[in-house]
């Protein structure tokens, strides 16, 4: 068996189990959007908003297409040496990988969130999880780190949130 040393850099990183309902894809969304925040990047600002269509787009096809009945889902949010945003959806159905249709039809209501990815993502990719899973990743590039007047001390660099407190 071959293992993998990961030699990234992350500067923050959180990580949270969601479950494979639509109410567990918007937690993903707004537990995004608030981690970012704490982070320095508020809920209006471009790169913020880019996740947040990112995260509610893999937390979606994880419930819709990669949903095992009694599992979940889990969301990886990590800043990388400071200037690229990883977003990492991991879902139990790894015979199901992502494929983006390069056109969609006019009239349809499906086959447009992978374009959407594409589109805001530097770059994105899809990944097996053993020991049957998937890992669907995207990342965005971020601009010169945001300081708040009000920070005195460096937030936490590693964080794991609550669901439940994600929801308040």
């Amino acid at each position: 068996m071959k293992s993998e040393i990961s030699t990234r850099q992350f500067t923050h990183h959180c990580t949270q189990l969601l479950s494979a309902t639509p109410r567990g894809a918007r937690l993903a969304r707004l537990l995004a959007v608030q981690q970012l925040d704490e982070w320095g990047r508020p809920p209006t600002c471009a790169v913020s908003e880019s996740a947040a269509l990112v995260v509610a787009e893999l937390a979606a096809n994880a419930v819709t297409h990669g949903r095992v009945q009694g599992r979940g889902f889990r969301l990886t949010l990590a800043v990388e040496e400071s200037d690229t945003l990883r977003i990492e959806v991991v879902d139990p159905r790894g015979d199901r990988r992502p494929v983006v249709r390069r056109t969609a039809s006019p009239d349809g209501d499906r086959g447009r969130g992978l374009l959407l990815i594409d589109a805001l993502a530097t770059r994105w990719g899809s990944e097996p999880w053993p020991p049957s899973g998937k890992a669907v990743w995207a990342e965005i590039a971020l601009p010169c780190p945001v300081i708040t007047s009000s920070e005195s001390t460096p937030r936490s660099a590693t964080r794991t949130v609550q669901a439940s407190q994600a929801a308040r």
